[in-house]
């Protein structure tokens, strides 16, 4: 989800793509080693009153909060802020030694992987300004009329342009970065449907995540059920094709709009521009090289934080040359007032929202991991099931049900996977499900909560970038809308049961690969 890896998954570079990706992601290696981790809780458990319940009650806290926010119409990713506190102080109350709750707190807060997102998230902000003030929204409204693509068209165009990036670069948070600053403000004036609009970037997201070979799900699936990774990639499309042609055929068909951007008595709309500017300037378009560069530098398998930081140096340089922004717009000191501003800095503040809730929530889920709950679900036995296929959707449902647990309680899509893997193998094995649909099961169980349910990153996320919609008159959409929207992450949710209660996809054991 965050990065990219090599993109050779033939059966001799599976072992090379599963190095990468535990040399990128140290906590996940242990998990995959079996190898004690303090921050997972490999020593003693975090103590809490209650026991599990204690453990799980802040999370329970933050769920409800979320929830009550979202059905409120809570406004962005600050408004959480509080909740997750509330979250932290009911740990601290229910810990046993809330000294070590906070230091747990504060390891989780530290995690190489939650610094990795906050770059992401400043760099992305940056970029996200410099696209918006350089006018290369104006260009693609003007290139998308004299192409003729509005309204329903436009946003089947947008998903096709989401799931082709983050297929190919493996990231559904970097596709989220930067497909939606450069598409969703555009939805206004080419009579497409806001929530479309960003339900199409999320799908697209989703479907990449969900079937690349570079995406890191997918290596930590097939990883822990000792699949060769370009086996699960085919063997998945037969889910994940399905659900992305009814995606499509949901939002082209709901994502047209009789209404365009509000426009004040002058003809302006929100911000000051004027649709007149907005359809007719092409000169912008040459800032379309800093997300290929983004993009370029993730399909040749480099970070999300170079990848961003290219596509920032580019925009930059882009915009400068052709005269698009001065350097004083970039930065400028105010002596007087005693402040920096500019552009730079402006997309900077408006990534704090994220910044501070990615950080917030990562604290929280820590002392979770701490206290063993996660080992303690993994290390459940069951009593054999017997043969037969009602024996096999049997330990279908329970891996559905552990993988879903998983996720809700960590909000981490890997982290999950891992934590359930080796359970997953040893109930699937005794059923005779075969190991490519063991992985399976995990992976697309993975890429359906985290994109649908207000409380994930994805749609907090997804929710964030929708304000670089609003200096061009679009409204802000909240992470419970994006997520409804999510045509994709919602077929695909149905894919799923409809194969574990058919058996369709299952192979008989007879003829099972499983090692």
């Amino acid at each position: 989800m965050m990065g990219g890896v090599r993109r050779d998954v033939s059966p001799a570079a599976d072992s090379s793509a599963k190095d990468h990706f535990l040399a990128t992601n140290p906590a996940s290696a242990s998990e995959l080693a079996g190898e004690p981790d303090a921050a997972a809780g490999g020593g003693e458990p975090l103590p809490f009153r209650l026991g599990v319940v204690g453990a799980v009650l802040p999370i329970v806290v933050f769920l409800g909060g979320t929830a009550w926010l979202g059905f409120s119409g809570a406004p962005d990713e600050r408004g959480l802020w509080p909740v997750l506190i509330a979250a932290m102080g009911t740990g601290l109350l229910f810990a046993k030694q809330p000294s070590e709750y906070a230091a747990a707190f504060v390891r989780g807060m530290a995690r190489p992987i939650v610094m990795l997102m906050v770059l992401a998230w400043l760099l992305a902000g940056v970029l996200s300004v410099l696209l918006r003030e350089s006018g290369l929204v104006h260009s693609l409204v003007q290139v998308g009329g004299a192409l003729g693509v509005s309204g329903g068209g436009f946003v089947l165009l947008v998903l096709l342009i989401s799931a082709l990036f983050a297929t190919a670069t493996g990231t559904s948070l970097g596709t989220i970065l930067i497909c939606t600053p450069l598409l969703y403000p555009a939805a206004g004036l080419l009579e497409a449907k806001p929530l479309a609009v960003i339900g199409a970037v999320l799908a697209g997201a989703t479907f990449g995540d969900n079937v690349s070979p570079v995406s890191d799900t997918t290596i930590a699936s097939a990883s822990s059920q000792d699949a060769p990774i370009g086996g699960v990639v085919r063997s998945r499309l037969r889910y994940a094709l399905p659900a992305a042609a009814v995606a499509a055929v949901v939002l082209a068909a709901l994502g047209g709009t009789d209404v365009a951007a509000a426009t004040d008595p002058g003809g302006r709309i929100a911000g000051g521009a004027h649709p007149a500017n907005l359809s007719g300037d092409w000169i912008a378009l040459p800032m379309l090289l800093a997300p290929l560069a983004a993009f370029a530098m993730l399909w040749r398998g480099k970070g999300l934080v170079e990848s961003l930081f290219a596509g920032v140096a580019v925009a930059t340089a882009v915009a400068l040359a052709v005269g698009l922004v001065g350097p004083a717009d970039l930065l400028h000191v105010d002596a007087t007032a005693y402040r920096a501003t500019g552009l730079v800095l402006d997309g900077m503040e408006s990534a704090v929202g994220i910044v501070v809730f990615t950080l917030l929530l990562m604290g929280v889920v820590s002392p979770l991991e701490e206290a063993g709950v996660l080992r303690r679900l993994a290390r459940r036995r069951h009593r054999p099931d017997g043969g037969g296929r009602q024996a096999a959707r049997r330990a279908e449902l329970r891996i559905f049900g552990l993988t879903s647990m998983a996720v809700l309680l960590t909000t981490h899509s890997v982290v999950a996977i891992l934590a359930v893997g080796d359970l997953v193998k040893e109930t699937g094995r005794r059923a005779g499900i075969d190991r490519f649909r063991r992985a399976n099961l995990l992976d697309t169980t993975v890429c359906t909560y985290p994109f649908l349910l207000p409380f994930f990153i994805p749609t907090i996320l997804a929710s964030s970038a929708t304000g670089s919609g609003e200096p061009f008159g679009i409204a802000r959409v909240s992470a419970l809308e994006a997520g409804l929207a999510n045509a994709y992450s919602w077929a695909l949710l149905v894919v799923v049961l409809l194969a574990v209660a058919t058996g369709w996809g299952r192979r008989a054991p007879s003829l099972s690969s499983s090692p």
